[in-house]
């Protein structure tokens, strides 16, 4: 069983969070302690805050008066909810909770049930209850509990490069998914623009969008993250990469760039592609036979059909790749002409041939004269619906938001140039 616990101020925001869910049959109120509870599994919202407050000492000086606490049995668990409030029970009473207020929830809103728990850790005296050493304690008397209610041992995922990949699953935790699966691709492939890195995040129906506004005055450049269905559409409001962690900042992603340009060889992904393009005898062929090659494509085109964009992940070597990186013969344009144009110079195509490593274009370096955007089209949010997955508002006091556009690729990558050099503000 793994055990997560946070301390904060907000006692009104835990106790709206789990009586929102609860109330929207996504589970039911389990056990209360010193808390009213009318045995319907309901909880009133208004009645149940005010109750904490009444245990709250005036003479308190503790600025993070309450604790939330998650409870995640291994999902192979199958447990009634009466073994589920005992376990929660014991659970506090080991932690030193046994006489603190505190209300258990169990969450079904996904298929791994689990509970959740809000305490007050103010006693009336005024003392607190200690936080200190809380990760060690409660992995003791959790394991001491799977022993006792013969329970399987669950251990936080450890997220690594070799942990698998996949799309996200419109009904389970999203920002879960969607961190785990954007931490897995930062360590695991290797990419220089937004328009490379949307290209193999939106394998596993994921899109990042840049933003930039000011905030009391100061600069902000941050990313957003949305969860998409198959037809790229979000199905969510976005996540701000400020709640999925550190590796999923403006700053982190700014710096796998930077770490791209010295590790990337295009040679073996263009050797591949080469042979395949001469091989072809259409897209859809040239898509299959890149896929036997382990290599995904990613077309982005415009309203008319036109291809104008074009990325290669090659994931043999974790490299992702637009078409310009590869040579001219690989560009958008050019795959256009190949593709959709039905034209002499098409039927009469010449061997594409691969120069040697010293005269190859060398990692960061974008022929002149090609279509190749940094980024696909934004993603439209103007219907997205807000989820309990959520913890982005777009309308913050103050803040001036931009979301990442797409326009014409040409100018938007001179654009971004500029703008990277006159930048002084803050990254967040």
């Amino acid at each position: 069983m793994v055990a997560k616990i946070s301390v904060s101020n907000s006692l009104y925001g835990a106790i709206v969070y789990n009586g929102e869910k609860i109330n929207k049959e996504h589970g039911r109120l389990l056990d209360t302690n010193k808390i009213y509870n009318d045995g319907t599994g309901s909880v009133d919202i208004k009645r149940a805050f005010a109750d904490f407050m009444q245990w709250i000492p005036s003479t308190t000086k503790t600025e993070r008066p309450m604790v939330h606490i998650s409870l995640n049995p291994h999902p192979d668990d199958v447990l009634t909810d009466a073994q589920l409030t005992a376990i929660a029970r014991e659970y506090m009473d080991k932690m030193g909770f046994d006489d603190m207020p505190y209300m258990v929830y169990k969450h079904t809103d996904i298929n791994r049930h689990h509970m959740h728990i809000v305490a007050l850790r103010v006693r009336p005296d005024g003392s607190c209850i200690s936080d200190k050493n809380n990760f060690y304690r409660s992995k003791e008397i959790t394991r001491e509990l799977e022993r006792e209610y013969g329970l399987k041992t669950a251990e936080r995922e450890k997220v690594t490069p070799e942990t698998p990949l996949l799309k996200i699953d419109p009904s389970g935790d999203l920002k879960k998914q969607v961190a785990a699966a954007v931490k897995i691709i930062g360590m695991r492939y290797r990419f220089q623009t937004i328009g490379e890195y949307n290209a193999v995040l939106g394998l596993f129906n994921i899109r990042c969008e840049q933003t930039d506004g000011r905030v009391n005055g100061r600069e902000y450049h941050g990313l957003v993250y949305f969860a998409l269905d198959d037809d790229g559409k979000p199905i969510a409001a976005p996540f701000k990469a400020s709640r999925l962690g550190k590796f999923a900042g403006r700053e982190a992603i700014d710096g796998k760039y930077e770490k791209a340009k010295e590790k990337i060889n295009v040679t073996p992904t263009k050797e591949k592609v080469a042979d395949v393009l001469v091989r072809s005898t259409g897209k859809d062929d040239f898509i299959a036979r890149l896929k036997e090659k382990n290599i995904d494509v990613v077309f982005r085109y415009t309203d008319e059909g036109r291809i104008y964009g074009v990325t290669f992940i090659d994931h043999d070597t974790f490299n992702v790749l637009n078409g310009s990186r590869l040579g001219k013969a690989f560009s958008a344009n050019a795959l256009e002409i190949k593709f959709n144009q039905n034209t002499e110079q098409n039927q009469q195509t010449s061997p594409i041939v691969i120069q040697p490593d010293n005269t190859s274009e060398q990692p960061g370096q974008q022929d002149s004269g090609t279509n190749i955007p940094d980024s696909a089209p934004a993603v439209d949010t103007r219907h997205t619906e807000r989820s309990d997955n959520t913890d982005y508002d777009i309308s913050l006091p103050g803040f001036e938001f931009h979301q990442g556009q797409s326009v014409n690729p040409d100018e938007e990558e001179f654009a971004r140039r500029m703008k990277r050099k006159r930048r002084r503000g803050r990254k967040l």
